[in-house]
């Protein structure tokens, strides 16, 4: 730990130095001017030289610079904004001191020096800064956590397949670090591949924590549960296992699942309680529409399977709501008017269809994820 003292007078200086050093401050340094105190904390080079700088006594009449003016631009420097600076100063304006406070001063002692006022303002503003630097060790091992956690959370998120039969891919662009939406894929065998889209309620941790706990269960779900009405009643039951009675509110999440039998020619879905996704039968379009509620909002569902039909090609595209929320200034949009936008768009690339979508120019700000997946038969 080291006190920097900025004063242009030796006598002042001393008169600091002797009172500190009796009071068992061992480290300190000094400079006569602003760019002593710049060339010390090393302002003009990219690595910083007084790193364990905790605090600057500093006057506030000085040559060149005065103390005010070097207040101010050691506050616009992330790097020493935290730094505790006390004016030691002969200046008895009231309007000056205010505006020396305003600047970023932690505190101020009015010459003749006082010792016991000035350890105590010293004490004061060395536990403000041991409680700042708390703050922001824990803010970064946070930011360190959560990165870890963004990371493991885009790994489980399926890979794109492209084989004999389909062609499975999506665009997603989260809102914040952790998202709600989440996507999966797997193929249950030769030609039947199980597909599901879910919209978390929430976002941050919460949010993440539970789609990880989901996607946890979906790969034994969709390969080992042939009848998805039964899959959708599994998902239902594993959700209703995170409710806490100390919460007012049960997890829940909205989904489309569906299994496609690429031999048969056959989609089978289910909609909980999800925007409905847009189907181009043999380019004629189709919305798969609800067929139960969201899943995990109550203990027992009425799950009602659809069931679509193909003769030569097939081209589906699920969304969450965040598409049509930013699309429409978070109003709804009716899927059928999203199918008639699309109507000859669908074909292209899933990132090239969000970006014709998504207004170019707008100012508005992207308040929830966007995810869209575009599955195609072959």
């Amino acid at each position: 730990m080291s006190i920097i003292v900025v004063d242009d007078n030796a006598t002042n200086q001393l008169i600091i130095k002797t009172i500190l050093t009796k009071a068992g401050y061992s480290d300190l340094k000094f400079a006569s001017s602003a760019q002593e105190l710049f060339d010390l904390l090393g302002l003009h080079c990219t690595l910083v030289k007084e790193r364990n700088a905790e605090l600057i006594l500093m006057d506030m009449m000085m040559p060149v610079m005065d103390g005010l003016e070097t207040c101010k631009v050691l506050q616009a420097d992330s790097r020493f904004k935290d730094i505790p600076i006390i004016f030691v100063t002969a200046v008895g304006d009231s309007n000056k001191m205010a505006e020396a406070l305003d600047a970023g001063a932690s505190d101020y002692v009015m010459k003749p020096i006082n010792r016991m006022e000035l350890l105590a303002r010293i004490r004061s503003s060395l536990r403000l800064k041991k409680e700042i630097d708390w703050h922001k060790e824990r803010d970064q091992r946070m930011k360190n956590k959560l990165e870890l956690a963004k990371q493991v959370q885009r790994s489980v998120l399926s890979k794109v397949i492209d084989d004999d039969n389909i062609s499975i891919r999506a665009v997603y662009q989260p809102s914040s670090e952790l998202a709600g939406d989440f996507y999966a894929w797997y193929r249950i065998d030769q030609h039947r591949y199980g597909v599901i889209l879910l919209d978390m309620m929430g976002h941050g941790i919460s949010a993440s924590l539970v789609c990880m706990y989901i996607s946890s269960m979906l790969r034994d779900t969709i390969t080992r549960v042939s009848d998805i009405e039964q899959a959708i009643h599994e998902l239902n039951h594993s959700m209703n296992q995170l409710h806490m009675e100390d919460e007012l509110i049960n997890y829940y999440f909205t989904a489309i699942y569906m299994v496609i039998d690429t031999k048969e020619k056959k989609v089978e879905y289910v909609n909980a309680g999800h925007p409905s996704g847009i189907a181009y039968v043999d380019q004629q379009a189709a919305l798969l529409e609800h067929g139960c509620g969201a899943i995990g909002l109550f203990q027992t569902l009425t799950v009602e399977k659809q069931t679509l039909h193909y003769q030569d090609n097939l081209t589906i595209i699920l969304y969450t709501d965040g598409l049509t929320d930013y699309m429409n200034h978070r109003e709804d949009m009716p899927a059928a008017k999203l199918a008639e936008l699309l109507n000859d768009k669908y074909k292209l690339e899933p990132s090239a269809i969000v970006g014709l979508l998504l207004p170019q120019d707008s100012d508005a700000i992207q308040k929830d994820d966007i995810c869209l997946v575009k599955i195609e038969t072959k």
